[in-house]
């Protein structure tokens, strides 16, 4: 076939000249193509319209018009991108479909690609233009143009072209009048879509790009704290139960149980399932049940960053963005590990590590594949809510199981399971811990280690390991407000949980055989006991709730503290320990009958009647009677800023005076003794007026306990941050000891000689014959009545030192056992201690303390003192005085304080009965030491 034929369907496109002629044979191009101008694109086609046998010959001369439209194929075009216009002609509206067409446009256009837009065309017929490569053909079918615009034929320049009918000569009708303007309101709508898109994208653009990633930060962690073995949990605080660990110490079973649960494709996609973003949308609006895309590095986000727990379209939105970034910044493996540190998995635990210890009590580096899924299984809904029970097995076992089959199964589709070079799937389901009280993100608050904790807190501060100032506050060093609660440590404490468990089950009211179950509900008990080598507490039991009140150890409300107890005669340990210390020995004699101090409108006086040792009592036997008017003396001789300091050297820190409601107290360590004795702390400080903390006694009876070496109480041993980057936990704190010898070895061996007397006195010696140096100590509950308010035992061996209190909860009232009778410290008091030490030290060596070194001088008591019986004739009489010549062995001031007879006479009162024991009145003879004397037991 002649492509330059005119006649031709297929002929070549003859392209006129400048004035509408067609191009000249010298055509560099041939066979009718007319060169393009010099630099210029090729020339425009002018395309006549069709002859009435619907072939259009392309060439300067038209032939006539038709109105029926036609194909009117169009020769090869040189390069360029066409825009082919069809004219707007009077008649009936047509449609340009749009093709693809290399069809050169006007002069020095650029090559390109044809678009061809919406035409009026005369008939009513389409024109479909084809794709043509650069420098190809374009064939241009189906066109009925009556006439174009521009150069050529039917436009400016070209000669005119009369309407035609359309189609045959049919007319316009309102059907397809209707039909087109639907049409048209489908294009513009359609455009006004493209052009909201179009702004929607760029929007979005712009908006992904101000949404920034967060740097990484670390999600609360909470603060594990264990007994002294470091491996027994005791208490944990914080908002969330959460360890980290690295994607190294996770299974990949474990890992892979997740991506079956959660995300089948988290593998393969950018961080975004934009067909999970497009369903749940969908879902949303048509009302059914609100989703949002589950991708796990959206969860992430989700979980890890702020403001990302809002249920909002806006949020999806920058979920979505912060998914995407973080899947450009991490790998797979660092966003499942940042997803399984953050991620819920019910029962307080949040992350696995804390998963694998709650549901089955081991770390995560030790779960099995069935185990795993058993943990990935819970992921979708851990809790209970009110359409769904949840996927805990101990609350819904057949969903849970269900469950459990479906992650299972999901890891044999992805070829995790059952695959080569991975493990077999599982077919039983692996039994999980039943729910506990512990298993909660915190515990132990509530619980007589709530105590403990509270002094953790405080110890942490002392550390410098937080701080009270916002501005200061770091990740290293936080708040201390939060540092427990957020922080993420790992303290070792000093407590031995066996026995912590003796204390409570001594002093407990709740513990079903102690001391307290069943007696009156006024009654509490407080007991402190420590290692006496290094001030560790090895128990602490001052209440039932850390967030309650605690009687062994200082309390704030509204800027006031208080706390302390009067100690009674359990503090005279003290007045004995200064006494030594000034040179007054064991042996000195002092007065011990009630007696009305000059100037004062007091009485001091000893507990119950006077004392059988007259105003001849040894320091020995006022300690071992807990007679007060000797101590008084002693006090007033020595001054009581001595007694103030030597408990101050033992470890009392804090003291509080009596006569200001409330209750002042003072920090020992901010005054010199002198300047709080004799004012506010008077001559009665000698027998134990002013109140002091359990803890604090204990840690002054350490202190004798370890021959004069102090060592501060203490709860913490160490202090471990887990690394966020290694997962290990990094050493902060070790609490070294720094013992001090505070008090003379000697003086507190001749302490320790007298207090070894103490249990045999109060029928409180321990098992096995373990030596014990123990003291009560009672207060009386007011002025106005005989009733106490206050009792206490303490007492020590060289391995512990122990404090028990026993007195009010609540408003002071007198304090009596369940049978109306009053407790003193040798009762219930001294039965929690001697229950408590005998259980604490069972097992362990019994051991000796040193003997006494007697130092002091015995002539320095205000005491009467005894002459060395001599008869008449310089004969010596027996030694105990019962067969002199005269006869006279009256008691004197040997007998009930005087009571009988103290009125010296005849010798009888020099040389009565033997000291320590109740004598005759009187002219009366002595009493054999065969019987025991009377002891006070308070």
């Amino acid at each position: 076939m002649n492509y330059g034929d005119s006649s031709s369907s297929r002929g070549r496109a003859q392209i006129p000249g400048p004035n509408g002629d067609p191009g000249s044979e010298r055509s560099p191009r041939g066979n009718g193509w007319s060169g393009a101008p010099e630099g210029g694109a090729s020339a425009r086609a002018s395309v006549t319209p069709r002859g009435a046998d619907g072939r259009a010959p392309v060439s300067g001369v038209p032939p006539a018009p038709r109105g029926a439209a036609g194909a009117a194929p169009v020769g090869r075009a040189g390069a360029g991108r066409a825009s082919v216009p069809v004219s707007p002609a009077p008649g009936v509206s047509g449609r340009a479909g749009a093709g693809r067409a290399s069809v050169p446009v006007s002069p020095a256009g650029p090559a390109g690609r044809a678009s061809v837009g919406a035409a009026s065309v005369g008939g009513a017929g389409r024109a479909s233009v084809g794709a043509a490569p650069v420098g190809g053909r374009a064939a241009v079918a189906r066109a009925g143009v009556p006439g174009f615009s521009g150069g050529g034929p039917g436009g400016p320049g070209g000669p005119g072209v009369p309407l035609g009918p359309a189609r045959g000569g049919r007319g316009d009708d309102s059907a397809r009048s209707k039909k087109r303007r639907r049409l048209n309101m489908l294009i513009a709508g359609f455009a006004v879509f493209i052009m909201l898109a179009g702004i929607g994208v760029v929007s979005f653009t712009w908006y992904s790009q101000k949404v920034l990633l967060p740097e990484d930060t670390i999600p609360p962690l909470s603060t594990t704290i264990y007994d002294r073995t470091g491996k027994t949990p005791i208490a944990r605080i914080g908002d969330q139960n959460r360890q980290l660990v690295t994607i190294e110490q996770i299974p990949v079973w474990v890992q892979h149980a997740v991506a079956a649960a959660e995300d089948r494709n988290f593998y393969r996609h950018s961080g975004v399932d934009y067909k999970g973003i497009a369903r749940a949308a969908w879902n949303n609006v048509s009302g059914g049940d609100k989703q949002g895309a589950s991708t796990i590095t959206q969860q992430y986000a989700r979980n890890a960053f702020d403001n990302l727990n809002q249920d909002t379209y806006g949020r999806k939105v920058k979920e979505a963005i912060l998914a995407s970034k973080l899947n450009d910044k991490y790998d797979k493996s660092v966003i499942m590990q940042h997803y399984l540190n953050v991620i819920y998995f019910g029962r307080g635990a949040y992350g696995i590590q804390a998963a694998a210890r709650t549901y089955f009590g081991k770390n995560v580096d030790k779960l099995t594949v069935a185990e795993g899924a058993v943990l990935a299984a819970l992921i979708k809904q851990p809790e209970p809510s009110a359409s769904h029970q949840g996927y805990d097995p101990a609350i819904n076992p057949q969903a849970a199981l269900d469950r459990w089959n479906y992650v299972i199964n999901g890891m044999i589709t992805e070829k995790w399971l059952d695959a080569p070079n991975t493990p077999p799937h599982p077919t039983e389901y692996p039994k999980a811990l039943k729910p506990t009280k512990n298993s909660a993100g915190g515990f132990g608050i509530d619980t007589p280690y709530g105590n403990v904790v509270n002094y953790v807190s405080q110890e942490l501060r002392e550390m410098k390991l937080c701080t009270d100032n916002e501005a200061e506050a770091t990740d290293k060093k936080p708040l201390c407000a939060k540092a427990l609660s957020r922080g993420g440590y790992r303290v070792t404490t000093t407590i031995d949980a066996k026995i912590q468990s003796a204390a409570v089950a001594a002093a407990q009211r709740a513990k079903k055989g102690s001391e307290l179950a069943g007696q009156p509900p006024n009654l509490m008990a407080a007991l402190v006991s420590i290692d006496p080598s290094n001030g560790e507490v090895r128990a602490y039991y001052g209440g039932d709730n850390g967030t309650g009140t605690d009687y062994a150890g200082k309390n704030v409300d509204n800027g006031v503290i208080s706390g302390g107890h009067s100690p009674g005669s359990s503090f005279k340990i003290y007045t004995l320990a200064a006494a030594l210390d000034e040179g007054i020995s064991l042996k000195s004699r002092w007065k011990g009958k009630s007696f009305k101090p000059d100037k004062m409108e007091f009485t001091v006086s000893n507990a119950g009647s006077d004392a059988s040792c007259g105003n001849s009592c040894t320091l020995e036997q006022s300690t071992l009677k807990s007679l007060n008017v000797p101590f008084y003396y002693i006090t007033e001789k020595i001054g009581p800023d001595k007694v103030l300091d030597m408990a101050k050297k033992a470890g009392v820190t804090t003291m509080w005076r009596t006569d200001t409601n409330p209750a002042k107290s003072y920090d020992l360590a901010k005054y010199d003794a002198k300047d709080l004795a004799p004012d506010p702390f008077f001559h009665v400080i000698g027998y134990g007026q002013y109140p002091i903390t359990v803890l604090d006694h204990a840690n002054g009876v350490a202190t004798f306990a370890n021959e004069g070496w102090y060592n501060k109480a203490h709860f913490i041993r160490k202090v471990e941050k887990q690394n966020p980057d290694t997962g290990k936990w990094d050493l902060l704190k070790t609490v070294k000891t720094n013992p001090e010898q505070r008090i003379k070895k000697d003086v507190v061996a001749d302490v320790t000689s007298v207090l070894e007397e103490y249990p045999g006195q109060v029928n409180r010696r321990l098992d096995d014959g373990r030596k014990a140096a123990e003291k009560t100590g009672t207060w009386e509950l007011n002025a106005k009545t005989l009733d106490n308010g206050d009792a206490w035992m303490i007492g020590y061996t060289p391995q512990l030192a122990t404090a028990v209190w026993v007195g009010n909860k609540g408003a002071r009232k007198a304090i009596k056992d369940k049978d109306g009778n009053k407790i003193s410290g040798a009762k219930m008091p001294g039965a929690i201690f001697q229950r408590f030490m005998d259980d604490a030290l069972k097992g362990k060596e019994k051991r000796d303390f040193p003997p006494a070194a007697n130092i002091g001088k015995d002539d320095v008591g205000n005491g009467d003192k005894p002459v060395e019986p001599t008869p008449p004739g310089g004969a010596a009489c027996d030694p105990l005085g019962l067969f002199c010549p005269d006869g006279n062995q009256g008691g004197g001031n040997q007998g009930g304080g005087n009571q009988g007879g103290a009125t010296p006479g005849g010798g009888g009162d020099q040389n009565g009965g033997l000291p320590g024991f109740p004598g005759g009145g009187g002219r009366g003879g002595g009493v054999l030491p065969s019987t025991p004397p009377t002891r006070q037991t308070n």
